[in-house]
């Protein structure tokens, strides 16, 4: 079905360490994103970027989080217009920077959903707090913060928690964990494909069950972190981990995404052109877009066989 679509960028580098995601964006855009969907006819309106607080306006605060004030802050912001988007009835359709953006995004969208289902996409799982971050980076803490748990600047962004509930969380594609992360895994019983299940099983049958697994929310947010594909595919990000998901099996898993309906919104984060290699990850993140977005090799599927004459002599 067509789509009213609307891009909004998020040039957030303060999750983490590493700079230049803060360009992802830009790299998105340019790898001609909006003209892609519009290809495939949707309607597209690129609302162009909210505002970032560089990190030295930040101040310090009693914890080992770093840059929360001014995470918080963006994503207090970007809720608000993620929330305005949805209002609209348009697509929420949101272009990182780091994961963090995800607590802004998910707050925003929450709110309309009293059921809302989740696709973590990633090679992390995102679960980290305070207490088990072993950086105090908080693009580790987006899942966690958006369940309820952790610091409460970051669980109450928009003013209410929990936005999500775990047993409406899929994570697809894990493949380093920490051992906190582990463990609220098992306390809350969160459903994780980790590379062990997708090659076990195969990406047809994980999709099949993710979407039959989300059959009773009332929509379903896509979270997909670049570096859930393997780093021979998305080499500009910041967090790369050997052993991920293929290309063709992420556009498999996009397509069929796309074919169920399920999906009311999405983001795509963690590309980071400083690392990349002539924006090949950009390309990728645009190329997975068109395939979640309805994009076919053919227009209709052929309906009958040609017939041929035999011939004799």
């Amino acid at each position: 079905m067509e789509k009213n679509i609307s891009i909004l960028g998020v040039p957030m580098d303060l999750g983490q360490s590493r700079r230049g995601v803060d360009m992802g964006p830009s790299a998105i855009r340019y790898a001609g994103v909006v003209e892609r969907l519009e290809k495939i006819g949707h309607t597209v309106t690129d609302l162009g970027n909210i505002d970032i607080a560089p990190p030295e306006r930040t101040t310090a605060t009693h914890t080992n989080l770093k840059n929360l004030e001014a995470v918080v802050k963006a994503s207090q912001d970007l809720s608000e217009k993620v929330d305005n988007i949805i209002r609209r009835n348009e697509f929420p359709l949101i272009f990182g920077g780091d994961h963090s953006i995800a607590i802004g995004t998910l707050a925003g969208v929450a709110r309309h959903y009293n059921n809302l289902g989740v696709i973590w996409y990633d090679a992390h799982g995102d679960l980290n707090t305070e207490e088990t971050s072993p950086s105090g980076n908080i693009h580790g803490m987006p899942l966690a913060a958006s369940l309820g748990i952790g610091h409460p600047s970051l669980t109450n962004i928009s003013g209410y928690d929990p936005k999500i509930k775990p047993e409406n969380v899929v994570i697809i594609g894990a493949r380093d964990l920490d051992d906190g992360e582990k463990d609220l895994i098992k306390e809350i019983g969160i459903k994780v494909y980790t590379m062990h299940e997708i090659d076990k099983l195969g990406m047809t049958k994980v999709m099949e069950e993710t979407i039959d697994y989300l059959k009773d929310t009332d929509g379903v947010h896509l979270s997909l972190d670049l570096d859930g594909l393997d780093p021979n595919e998305c080499p500009g990000v910041g967090t790369p981990v050997l052993g991920g998901i293929s290309y063709r099996e992420s556009h498999l898993a996009m397509e069929m995404l796309a074919d169920a309906e399920i999906i009311t919104s999405a983001e795509f984060v963690e590309v980071n052109p400083i690392l990349d290699e002539k924006n090949k990850t950009a390309q990728v993140a645009v190329a997975l877009m068109g395939s979640l977005f309805g994009e076919k090799l053919l227009d209709r599927p052929l309906t009958k066989k040609r017939e041929y004459a035999s011939v004799t002599n």
